[in-house]
């Protein structure tokens, strides 16, 4: 058993113990008059947890630690999370990029409320043939649409909850490669199977789902991740569209392909000879 660290704050504490404990690292909170200390109960796990401690420490506020909490049953009356302004926490953990897309994709959506969905459609949409093809912008500008209030709000908390971190931690061009890539290759798939008439940015977010779940598997260092039991509810999503369990109008191909796109690029960015050379 080791002392793996002191924490004067018991909500911290209990928090990154929460975390670790979806991860298979098991770690004893013992609280002490004025600190928390936590003790690392296999010596093998050092390595993985002092990793994912250095995140913790530089992103306190990320909502995969209070998830953690919620996922393990853990509640304590007397140890609280700090309350922070909305637009804040949305600051703290988005770059410009997450930001960007968020502001698009909300002037798109009023937008089409105020002029109908056929006329930012015909500018937007992803090409109809190849009269369209030069015409740049329609390979990605279809993932900012989108048709009902649900839609927008599903999709950006996605990438807003996973592309935050990602920039924040992999950079801003790392997030635009995912983000182009996964836009032109999703929407490529989707137009093969149902023609141009689709939207929104759900391709995108399968792509990050992907990449974050491998990266956090395969190289945990590089501090992305999302959780197995919401990688596991996202594959049984898409599998439920491919059924028509919801009754309405899914874009599976999109999201298989923005699945796939996202798991291809975490595979490449963690080969042990990338990883060795950008250390």
């Amino acid at each position: 058993m080791i002392l793996l660290t002191v924490f004067s704050n018991a909500r911290a504490a209990q928090a990154f113990a929460d975390y670790m404990a979806t991860q298979n690292v098991e770690i004893e909170v013992r609280r002490q008059p004025e600190r928390t200390e936590l003790w690392l109960q296999n010596d093998s796990d050092e390595s993985k947890a002092r990793r994912a401690l250095e995140h913790f420490i530089h992103y306190p506020n990320d909502p995969r630690y209070m998830a953690a909490s919620w996922e393990s049953g853990t509640t304590n009356a007397d140890i609280h999370y700090q309350r922070t302004p909305v637009l804040s926490s949305v600051r703290e953990r988005a770059g410009p990029l997450t930001l960007a897309v968020i502001v698009v994709c909300v002037i798109v959506y009023l937008l089409m409320q105020l002029f109908g969905d056929d006329a930012l459609m015909t500018l937007l949409a992803y090409p109809a043939d190849s009269s369209q093809y030069l015409e740049m912008w329609r390979w990605v500008t279809h993932a900012f649409l989108h048709f009902s209030l649900m839609h927008i709000l599903f999709n950006l908390v996605w990438w807003w909850y996973l592309g935050g971190p990602l920039e924040k931690r992999l950079g801003t061009g790392k997030l635009l490669e995912i983000t182009l890539l996964s836009a032109v290759l999703s929407g490529y798939g989707q137009a093969v199977f149902s023609g141009n008439l689709f939207g929104g940015l759900s391709g995108v977010v399968y792509a990050l789902m992907g990449y974050c779940w491998l990266s956090g598997e395969r190289a945990p260092e590089r501090g992305v991740y999302m959780q197995r039991s919401l990688m596991a509810f996202s594959v049984v999503w898409l599998l439920a569209g491919y059924f028509d369990m919801f009754g309405f109008s899914i874009a599976n191909a999109a999201h298989a392909g923005g699945l796939a796109v996202g798991l291809a690029l975490a595979w490449w960015d963690t080969l042990p000879s990338k990883r060795h050379r950008g250390r």
